[in-house]
């Protein structure tokens, strides 16, 4: 019974220091990314740089949406990266909503 806690305890511990602290961040660039030539140069180039684990473009909005382990890097270094390929990338900050939905009655 004592070996069976001691291994249980083993593998929490184990299971929380392999927890990643994955996080998604969301840019617009300058230029603006408007082909997928510009699609591929981007994901082709960004997905080399450390801890970034998914890189999602969309034309339409013209964002990139990047899925990044925080442990290994920051949002400051992936502006950088984007920078060693002549773009200025800027953050786009999540809207607060202050406004409360109306009650239906």
């Amino acid at each position: 019974m004592k070996k069976v806690f001691v291994l249980s305890a083993m593998m929490m511990t184990a299971m929380v220091a392999l927890a990643k602290d994955i996080k998604t961040v969301v840019f617009t660039t300058n230029p603006e990314m408007h082909c997928e030539s510009c699609e591929k140069k981007i994901k082709g180039n960004l997905r080399f740089e450390k801890g970034i684990k998914n890189i999602v473009t969309d034309l339409n909005v013209k964002t990139v949406t990047i899925e990044y382990d925080a442990d290994k890097t920051n949002v400051q270094n992936i502006i950088k990266g984007f920078k060693k390929i002549k773009y200025e990338a800027s953050e786009v900050k999540k809207k607060a909503t202050n406004e409360q939905k109306p009650v239906k009655k």
